[in-house]
């Protein structure tokens, strides 16, 4: 047994029955000595019910991985090259495969009986999304261990469909405005680039606010899955030192009922003994008579 075989079957299994398998697994390797490895299968945690669904995903679909990673590289390769044709047919393809892979999570989590609503739904694209825009995600996301979402960096706005602007050609020397109009085009032309740079800053700004507001939500919803998973733990405990207390209350109450046998018992011998011990004294004097008549 290694971790990552246990890691491999307890995230192929439903988000209930993760808790009890792990344990199970701990358990198995604190019994065959290897104290490291059960520690360190201790700190596996369950996933939420979007990344198993993302997990299930990756499972039942492993042809589908390879396009999906590759389709990202695409279009971060794009982003580089500021290709806006091809920029805009892999934005194309990465709605229509985004699209069919979030339905196709959303029919498998439903037919293992955990329909997803639209909250989780939205967390599967968002995974998605993050698998297009980084190489680290994409490794994560193939893994098929995902315990949380994950959320697409705002540096990449692969959802927006835009491509970036086409670089400005250098003016035909012969079409050349007249100064006045040229000098009018140039203040128009630097307003515009001021306005487009406060724009970008807004827009940077508001990215970054989104990516903080979705850390911290986050940070709470993994907090939130911590605490939900120890109650469930301190759930299964409860249940089963109640189990163990109707036990040693059953045995209790054995113990007892044997008790008051052995009393009842011991006294009805001790009754018999002193029985015996008068009718030995009552046959030693019948004998001591005859020997004084004789």
């Amino acid at each position: 047994m290694d971790l990552d075989a246990v890691a491999d079957e307890l995230y192929g299994l439903r988000p209930e029955e993760f808790t009890a398998a792990r344990n199970e697994r701990v358990a198995a390797a604190r019994s065959a000595g290897d104290r490291a490895l059960a520690d360190a299968i201790g700190k596996l945690r369950r996933p939420s019910l979007s990344a198993w669904a993302s997990n299930t995903l990756v499972r039942a679909e492993r042809d589908q991985v390879e396009p999906l990673v590759g389709l990202g590289e695409a279009l971060r390769q794009a982003h580089r090259d500021l290709d806006p044709g091809q920029l805009r047919d892999l934005v194309h393809q990465q709605r229509l495969l985004i699209g069919a892979l979030t339905r196709e999570a959303a029919r498998l989590a439903a037919d293992a009986g955990h329909p997803l609503g639209q909250d989780a739904q939205r967390e599967v694209q968002d995974t998605l999304q993050a698998v297009l825009a980084d190489e680290e995600a994409a490794r994560q996301w193939a893994s098929g261990r995902l315990t949380k979402p994950l959320t697409p960096t705002a540096a990449f706005p692969v959802t927006s469909g835009e491509a970036p602007p086409r670089r400005a050609e250098k003016p035909d020397r012969a079409k050349r405005p007249a100064p006045a109009e040229d000098k009018k085009k140039s203040a128009a032309e630097q307003r515009r680039r001021r306005e487009l740079a406060e724009a970008r800053k807004a827009a940077e700004e508001a990215d970054r606010e989104r990516a903080a507001r979705a850390a911290e939500a986050e940070e709470t919803a993994r907090r939130a899955e911590e605490v939900k998973e120890k109650a469930a733990e301190l759930r299964d405990r409860v249940e089963s030192l109640s189990e163990e207390l109707k036990r040693a209350e059953a045995d209790l109450g054995q113990a007892r009922s044997d008790d008051r046998t052995a009393r009842e018992e011991t006294r009805a011998a001790e009754r018999r003994v002193r029985d015996a011990d008068r009718a030995a004294q009552k046959a030693a004097r019948r004998v001591e008579e005859l020997s004084d008549d004789g």
